[in-house]
């Protein structure tokens, strides 16, 4: 016996620490993502989100206005002044006239320019060139620098990304998608289900068994058959098209789970149902579906949030029109054009999970008394 108890308990202690270790992967990330999402593009860039707290050296350069427009003179002396970091933008460590050698100089120290003139550069980011001579240059000066900057938040990350052209359509377009999609196939499922579950019919074992096959069945093997089959009966690609894609790849799983937790469903009530005269339809509506919502919201939980960030399907059933392009495609095509930049790829990953968090969490009770539903039967 004191070996059996001293197996399960350090059974429940891997178990807990398996569950802290599930919840870190996905908590971690996340959170280090909202950091980023939030941080300046330049840091952001250079160092991770675990450093977002900390001072960090960064190096850059700035190109001063064109010195003929630029230039003033003082007392006989010709004078170009500026600064290279932001206000209270950090502290120079080091500047210099080649990006080979962004450090060469320390702050305070005369740099000669090649085109003549002296430059030098303060602690504090403040620079000064000056010549005897009028400066005849019509480009600009760049002076490289490294520094250690303070920490950067900002909001202007979530303001590019949500104020770009075609994001709130494409917001709207992605809840045309979504929302038919989720409610379709539970509603076909729900029928399914207790069909296969309490109906008695020819071939409802092979129906079950063949469900049970689809689960297993690659959904990227159907689009190019499926998609042939919109186009020749007339539907093409459009938001019908996609609702009934969506429909058909989330049905397997839809009926599984529910057939399953029907089946569970105490006999006595369907029994006395039929008993006092009740069709299949009236104990189907009146006494299934009540029964059923945990395992209803379980599975509308995971329809949503696959749907809404779905971007494979929507390239292939939907056109790539502003009126039918949604947020996952939108991103896609804002991240090409800006080059990929980590401030905006931070931030549309944010704006795009926070809805399906916000489902999650408002559902989350649903969801675990879905999964749990049947496991533990009375006597």
């Amino acid at each position: 016996m004191e070996g059996i108890a001293g197996t399960r308990a350090r059974l429940v202690w891997a178990i807990n620490l398996s569950v802290i270790a599930l919840v870190l992967l996905w908590t971690v990330p996340t959170f280090g993502l909202l950091v980023s999402s939030f941080r300046d593009k330049d840091q952001l860039a250079v160092s991770g989100w675990w450093t977002s707290l900390t001072a960090s050296e960064q190096s850059g350069f700035v190109r001063t206005a064109a010195p003929v427009e630029a230039q003033r003179n003082e007392g006989g002396e010709w004078v170009i002044d500026g600064t290279l970091l932001p206000e209270g933008g950090g502290r120079i460590t080091g500047f210099g006239t080649s990006s080979r050698s962004p450090d060469a100089f320390a702050p305070g120290a005369a740099a000669e320019l090649r085109d003549g003139g002296m430059l030098r550069v303060a602690e504090d980011g403040s620079y000064r060139i000056t010549a005897a001579a009028p400066f005849e240059a019509t480009r600009g000066i760049r002076i490289f620098y490294t520094a250690v900057e303070p920490p950067r938040f900002t909001t202007d990350n979530y303001r590019e990304v949500l104020t770009s052209e075609g994001m709130g359509r494409a917001f709207l377009n992605t809840f045309t998608v979504t929302i038919p999609a989720t409610i379709i196939p539970i509603l076909i499922a729900a029928f399914a289900a207790y069909a296969l579950a309490w109906m008695e019919f020819p071939g409802r074992a092979l129906l079950i068994a063949a469900v049970v096959g689809l689960l297993v069945v690659p959904l990227q093997v159907a689009f190019i058959p499926l998609l042939r089959l919109h186009n020749e009966i007339g539907i093409g690609k459009g938001y019908l098209g996609i609702w009934l894609a969506h429909t058909g790849f989330g049905l397997p799983l839809a009926i599984f789970l529910l057939r399953n937790y029907i089946a569970g469903l105490p006999r006595e009530i369907i029994e006395s149902a039929r008993v006092d005269g009740a069709t299949d339809f009236e104990i189907f509506r009146r006494i299934i579906l009540p029964l059923s919502f945990p395992a209803l919201a379980s599975f509308a939980i995971f329809q949503f949030l696959w749907v809404w960030n779905d971007l494979l399907v929507a390239k292939v059933f939907l056109g790539a029109g502003d009126n039918q392009m949604v947020m996952t495609g939108r991103i896609v095509e804002l991240l090409g054009s800006r080059g990929g930049n980590w401030e905006i790829l931070t931030a549309s990953a944010f704006i795009s999970i926070l809805v399906p968090l916000i489902v999650f969490f408002a559902m989350q009770k649903y969801l675990v008394r879905g999964l749990l539903a049947g496991s533990v039967k009375g006597g």
